[in-house]
């Protein structure tokens, strides 16, 4: 074999219909055809599909279901469906089921094609250089036919599909490459809180991703917790909405921008509230010269407030705003007032006012309650809502992310050698994809108030993340930095009374706490505040049934188990575009 662990590694010359020089497959039966169509058109939800492909397999999908002419426009409906306004309880980051790809019985057809020392080299080059280098160096560089390469990951494809046009081969090879990025194996080493503290101690780039957990005690609602801002929005009627996600949906927000007048917009946008414990451990890190990046899908900017530099702001922020008709870019204080008040917040330029009419001259119409407020009068002749309106440059629902999060993340997944998961469920994508861009031998920590089933973290801390982060400090020897709020007095906006800050925690009020415990032997260790639900009462049976089956005690049990948290995970997804 030669030394790079491949046979034939450049084999230009084969057309993606000659797999291998193994025995021809014969011809699959047209409900095998149909299933895998239908497991690709499935994934679309999961991995970016362009237009062409979609029609592609809907096409196929039709030729081989003459008995059920409506199915493929079912099909078609589910590969074009709009995953954001999906209902949420019904989705699954970790794997959606294509389970119709896979063959348990190819291992024969692998004879001559891979051995199990292939196999094992494509799959760790996949896991720590990605799915971009994977398909420069297997599909580009060395020309080998995707077929062929599917069949080593245990997909094989019906003949109808073997001669497909290249996109969509590729899009076949991202689906089943996306599917398996997602099987991260625990790394065994690391269990205990003393093995985090080690980690963080002996680590130098530290690459932290947050989310809105981090700011809950700082009085800024989370977004999908019962008592979140989307079960307040749907409880509250306001709008006629099949989905309170719909709020944040720019085609949504075009059409109907008055959602910035409803009283959420003012309980999400930065105020004086104070950075948490949280916030102030990521500047702590920084200050230690271990932070490689802070990747933060919130957009309160207390980060920044906390002092850290070195952050992403993966979802935008309200710090600037932009016209949606001229593009002009100024400073959120701008808007600010206009939001607080509940008003549009109008362009300038593209609503200047105009001069009054003569006196009698036309009939101005009475302002009709609950259209857009703003300085420009209400003639009849004029749209709901006028040209021009600001919006936060906060990242909706539809709209791509900056070119800086691509760039960052090809930079740093090659420079991390940590990664903290700090209050956040990973429910929207791209950011919730972020961990299959990284090395999966780079360890992974979880801090959070609830388990995180799509994932397979080395050491989970489930609790408070404030307690928690707190309780790292104080085995660290590490002390916060003080917390620092906003000057009010430079400021004439309104605040929120300061009754409202009486319960936001810091190093100086937070109770004492119970001593985190340990469930077995494993590498999960529950906090004050853990919400482990269904999943820890199932995790800590299947420590038990292992005790039992290996004749051990629970703790030894544990220790050699592959318990994943990603099995049967239940999970949102929602895909912002990229």
């Amino acid at each position: 074999m030669p030394s790079n662990g491949f046979h034939n590694n450049r084999q230009c010359d084969i057309r993606p219909s000659d797999v291998s020089d193994a025995p021809q497959k014969v011809s699959v039966n047209r409900a095998v055809i149909l299933a895998q169509v239908q497991a690709f058109l499935d994934a679309a939800e999961d991995v970016d599909i362009d237009q062409e492909t979609a029609e592609d397999l809907v096409q196929t999908f039709s030729e081989n279901n003459q008995e059920d002419e409506t199915n493929d426009a079912a099909i078609l409906d589910e590969s074009d469906r709009d995953s954001e306004n999906d209902d949420p309880d019904n989705q699954n980051l970790d794997v959606l089921d294509i389970s119709a790809l896979f063959n348990a019985s190819i291992t024969n057809r692998l004879q001559g094609v891979w051995t199990k020392q292939d196999i094992a080299h494509l799959l760790k080059y996949l896991k720590e250089r990605g799915m971009s280098a994977f398909i420069q160096k297997y599909v580009l560089e060395r020309c080998i036919p995707i077929p062929k390469l599917l069949l080593a990951f245990g997909v094989e494809l019906c003949p109808e599909l073997q001669n497909k046009r290249l996109t969509t081969l590729l899009y076949f090879l991202k689906v089943v490459l996306s599917h398996q990025l997602r099987l991260r194996d625990k790394l065994q080493d690391y269990n205990t809180i003393d093995d985090a503290i080690q980690l963080i101690r002996k680590s130098n780039r530290i690459l932290i991703l947050t989310g809105a957990g981090i700011s809950v005690s700082c009085g800024i609602p989370d977004f999908r917790s019962k008592d979140g801002l989307y079960a307040t929005l749907k409880a509250n009627g306001a709008y006629d909405l099949d989905d309170p996600q719909q709020m944040f949906d720019i085609s949504y927000f075009r059409e109907n921008p008055s959602g910035m007048k409803h009283r959420h917009a003012i309980q999400i946008y930065p105020s004086n509230f104070v950075p948490s414990p949280c916030h102030r451990f990521i500047k702590l890190i920084e200050d230690e010269g271990k932070l490689l990046r802070n990747y933060t899908q919130n957009i309160d900017t207390l980060e920044t407030l906390a002092g850290v530099r070195r952050v992403l702001q993966c979802h935008g922020s309200f710090a600037t705003a932009t016209c949606l008709q001229c593009h002009r870019r100024v400073s959120g204080s701008e808007i600010e007032g206009d939001i607080r008040r509940r008003r549009v917040p109008l362009c300038t330029v593209c609503n200047q006012p105009t001069a009054p009419a003569a006196p009698g001259k036309g009939k101005k119409s009475k302002k009709t309650r609950d259209k857009w407020d703003s300085d420009v009068e209400d003639e009849s002749d004029v749209p709901e809502y006028p040209p021009g309106i600001m919006k936060p440059d906060i990242t909706f629902f539809g709209e791509k992310l900056t070119d800086r999060f691509d760039y960052s993340l090809e930079k740093d997944r090659e420079r991390v050698d940590l990664l903290l998961i700090i209050g956040t469920s990973l429910k929207v994508a791209p950011v919730a994809d972020i961990l299959c861009h990284l090395p999966h031998s780079i360890p992974q920590i979880l801090i959070n108030k609830t388990p995180i089933r799509h994932i397979n973290p080395d050491i989970v801390l489930l609790g408070d993340a404030d307690g928690i982060v707190l309780h790292l400090c104080n085995e660290l020897g590490w002390e916060l930095p003080p917390a620092k709020a906003p000057d009010i007095q430079e400021s004439s906006r309104p605040y929120p009374s300061r009754s409202s800050l009486k319960n936001r925690r810091s190093t100086s009020i937070l109770k004492e706490r119970q001593e985190p415990q340990r469930v077995g032997d494993s590498h999960v260790w529950v906090f004050d505040g853990a919400e482990g639900g269904r999943w820890l009462q199932e995790f800590q049976q299947k420590l038990a049934e292992q005790a039992v089956e290996s004749k051990l005690p629970p703790g030894l049990a544990a220790k050699s188990s592959v318990t994943s948290m990603s099995e049967d995970g239940e999970v949102l997804k929602k895909k912002r575009m990229k």
